[in-house]
């Protein structure tokens, strides 16, 4: 047959409803109607939903050149950007396609939790409520204001501590109460959180505690002595401490926690096994010298640090023939590679410590 003589403006087919959006378990019945301009018939057309060609049985002839599909119960959207629902020539060509949104309005945000690293910042994260997933591309905006002041304002920094998070950089007053609220949207409808109410400095928390030294008490065998330093920022923010330490066995996943540290920068652990390897952790909660009644934020847990108890002497029974003979033989081998160490370390001392700390380890366990 002669080739088709259209305008290039003319669009093959339409689909109608264009684009529509619709609740998880509805039911939809689309057409596509062919242009005049081109020589198709209703016979001439199928329907493909996300690529899969939908069965004959749900189609109707509505004229010569229109041909309807029927969709009962929609699952929800396969991805955000919408299902592609194409209407398609008998060759396989594209006549025309249309975005279905399948999904759920959302739902109020919940669990809004926020902290501070520096008295004018402010980061904040929330769940997306019970279930979550809308099946649509929902968006959260996090508002704030001052209390008794008007004017609301939107973070603009999102997904810094996680998918539902948002962080106010700079330019909050402190001694004031802030109210704090998340909006979700979708093509379904809008939800609103609870408002939460708090004060910046309730919420300061900060790094954890640094250089975290574990280390025998002589020949001690149930202790060991834990150092570390403050962090930077409290010596900045007017702020005390308070300290938390955990320990666990190395082949042990339960981590036992001394709470009455206080807002000393050492602690001993007593009443440990001999000849064990132990892991330690420690964290800080800032509080204000202004007297704040909130119980603080917690921050993370250092990295653990391992050192072992000295083994018991006290064997009972057995000997070791030429124990001490090779126990020599190693400690001048393991000389000789920290020497090596040190002098290829370019002065990164906290390597030189990493390995010591490995290898004490490893001197304990062997």
């Amino acid at each position: 047959s002669p080739p088709l003589s259209v305008s290039p403006a003319a669009d093959p087919a339409v689909i109608s409803p264009q684009d529509p959006t619709l609740l998880i378990g509805s039911s939809l019945v689309a057409t596509c109607t062919v242009s005049p301009d081109f020589p198709l018939k209703a016979e001439d057309l199928y329907w493909t939903l996300n690529g899969r060609r939908l069965p004959a049985a749900s189609y109707a002839a509505l004229g010569p050149s229109t041909l309807s599909v029927a969709l009962a119960r929609l699952n929800g959207s396969r991805q955000q950007s919408g299902d592609n629902l194409v209407c398609h020539s008998r060759d396989g060509g594209i006549l025309a396609g249309s975005c279905l949104y399948v999904g759920l309005p959302p739902e109020k945000p919940v669990n809004i939790t926020c902290w501070s690293k520096n008295m004018k910042d402010l980061t904040c994260k929330w769940a997306p409520g019970t279930e979550g997933e809308t099946f649509l591309h929902t968006n959260y905006t996090l508002k704030y204001k001052r209390r008794w002041y008007g004017q609301d304002n939107t973070c603009q920094e999102y997904h810094t501590a996680g998918t539902y998070s948002c962080h106010i950089p700079k330019d909050l007053a402190l001694f004031t109460p802030y109210e704090i609220w998340v909006e979700a949207s979708n093509r379904l409808g809008v939800a609103v959180s609870d408002v939460v109410m708090l004060d910046i400095l309730d919420v300061v928390t900060t790094d954890p505690p640094s250089d975290v030294h574990v280390s025998r008490v002589g020949d001690l065998e149930d202790q060991l002595s834990v150092r570390w330093s403050s962090p930077p920022a409290l010596k900045d923010f007017l702020f005390q401490a308070k300290y938390q330490i955990q320990y666990r066995v190395e082949d042990s996943s339960e981590w036992k926690v001394v709470d009455d540290v206080g807002n000393q920068t050492s602690c001993r652990l007593a009443g440990l096994r001999p000849g064990t390897v132990y892991f330690v952790q420690v964290r800080c909660n800032p509080f204000s010298i202004y007297g704040s009644k909130k119980a603080g934020i917690w921050s993370d847990w250092s990295n653990p640090t391992a050192a072992s108890t000295p083994r018991s002497e006290r064997v009972a029974g057995g000997c070791h023939p030429k124990g001490g003979e090779q126990n020599t033989t190693l400690r001048r081998e393991l000389k000789q590679f920290f020497g090596w160490v040190k002098k290829h370390a370019y002065g990164c001392s906290n390597l030189g410590i990493k390995l010591y700390d490995q290898w004490r380890v490893w001197l304990q366990k062997s």
